[in-house]
């Protein structure tokens, strides 16, 4: 689908054309499953599927409902942040759905290699970086978890894809040392 095309169902989407919007995400289906199957590749453990994730965060884009389309790059990104959040909604409920049935251990620190808790130790240190740094916790977010590539980030953010290479790299560098020290 071309990018003018892909304009025109964004824009009929925004004025409450549905057959638009089922079109166009439809056209982006098998972006989104690719986006969902990198995410969920790093979960050991995780029953959510990747259909289940796509589905759960096209229905948190179809809730947004009048969202100021810009192009395709901005509905990957926001696609992106919805995957992201639908994620972490899941492991946090079934985190909380294990406390209520299982017996409950002391334990005196917390296990690193403990999946859920990483997906949610970077959360975290993603969300302190969007504090300082809001625009490098975008491109952190688009290319970790959206699978965006450089030069559509680039395109969403306005910038070279130099400048979001190096971005993308010093944000690494922050998050990796953020979660060594946590």
């Amino acid at each position: 689908m071309g990018e003018h095309d892909t304009r025109a169902l964004l824009v009929r989407w925004r004025a409450g054309d549905m057959g638009a919007r089922d079109a166009l995400f439809a056209a982006f289906y098998p972006d989104l499953r690719r986006s969902a199957a990198a995410m969920l590749r790093g979960e050991r453990g995780c029953s959510l599927s990747t259909s289940d994730l796509v589905q759960e965060s096209v229905a948190r884009l179809v809730a947004l409902n009048r969202i100021d389309w810009a192009d395709a790059q901005h509905f990957k990104a926001l696609s992106a942040t919805m995957m992201r959040r639908a994620l972490l909604d899941h492991l946090r409920s079934r985190r909380t759905n294990k406390r209520k049935h299982e017996k409950v251990e002391l334990l005196t620190g917390i296990a690193l290699d403990d999946p859920d808790c990483e997906i949610e130790r970077l959360s975290a240190a993603l969300d302190d970086l969007a504090r300082i740094d809001p625009e490098r916790a975008d491109i952190v977010e688009m290319r970790y978890f959206g699978g965006l590539e450089i030069r559509d980030i680039a395109a969403v953010l306005g910038c070279s894809e130099a400048t979001v290479k190096r971005r993308w790299t010093s944000a690494r560098l922050w998050l990796l040392a953020e979660m060594s020290d946590a």
